[in-house]
């Protein structure tokens, strides 16, 4: 699959990409346990566009810039009009 293929809502989506840019991690409070986690995000690109892919806590020391990621059984998600990759619970993220 390709980045501009993605659209909100897909499901088991497989993809594999560079990653351009990553932010510098944030700490947000889970809305469940009360407990903190890590959260960034990454710009990844193939030849079709470019889609931010939200890491979670040890994911994020995982993924660098210029490393090749695979995303599999990842999900798309929109936040403040833009779509979003996330790998959640049941995905898995490859650093190549």
């Amino acid at each position: 699959m390709k980045i501009k293929e993605l659209r909100n809502g897909m499901r088991r989506v497989n993809i594999e990409a560079k990653v351009v840019d990553k932010t510098a991690p944030r700490e947000v409070i889970s809305r469940f346990k009360d407990t903190t986690h890590k959260v960034a995000t990454a710009i990844i690109a193939d030849e079709t566009g470019t889609v931010k892919l939200t890491l979670w806590n040890e994911q994020i020391n995982q993924v660098n810039i210029n490393d090749t990621v695979k995303v599999e059984n990842g999900y798309v998600t929109s936040f403040k009009g833009e779509i979003q990759l996330n790998v959640g619970k049941y995905g898995k993220l490859t650093v190549k």
